[in-house]
């Protein structure tokens, strides 16, 4: 008998506890762990958040840095494998710094997930709570961030939303 592989979406404001949450998720699993890092080290702080990161999961993750094409990470999953990828907000920004067809590029790394042979936990943040940004570029990330959340979330088995630390489920299998 063939399990389906579960995509799970792990949402929330910045520093809410998302990524424990889902490290945690995967940690549970008797899977191969794959940590697809998004965000690119551009200083020192950032260097240490990633350190704090790799020490809290352990040395049985593989941890792969991808800032743009997670798409193809995604799609080399096998059925014993599951990956986090952490987080789309990074993976979108970088998009958008790099000038991509930032459309193609999500519709693209939604059928990356759906194909997926592997299970996967997608980390991103919930940026619409807030106030409405001043200026366009911000806007129009808030936007294109929100129909990323609603695109993942449609496809996803499970939507996870953490609040300092607290899981609220808002969807689930049956």
């Amino acid at each position: 008998m063939t399990v389906k592989p579960m995509k799970t979406l792990i949402i929330g404001g910045a520093a809410s506890g998302k990524s424990a949450h889902a490290e945690g998720l995967a940690s549970n699993s008797k899977l191969n762990k794959i940590y697809l890092a998004s965000a690119n080290i551009y200083d020192e702080e950032m260097q240490l958040k990633v350190d704090k990161h790799k020490i809290r999961r352990g040395d049985d993750w593989t941890t792969i840095s991808e800032p743009l094409e997670a798409k193809k990470k995604i799609a080399n999953l096998n059925d014993n494998q599951i990956m986090l990828f952490d987080c789309a907000t990074m993976w979108l920004t970088n998009q958008m710094l790099d000038k991509a067809d930032v459309q193609s590029e999500i519709s693209q790394l939604i059928d990356s997930i759906i194909l997926s042979k592997g299970s996967i936990i997608v980390v991103s943040n919930e940026v619409g709570s807030g106030i409405v940004p001043e200026n366009s570029m911000a806007r129009q990330f808030r936007e294109l961030q929100g129909l990323l959340n609603q695109e993942l979330a449609s496809i996803s088995d499970s939507v996870i939303q953490v609040i300092a630390g607290l899981p609220l489920f808002l969807k689930q299998p049956l």
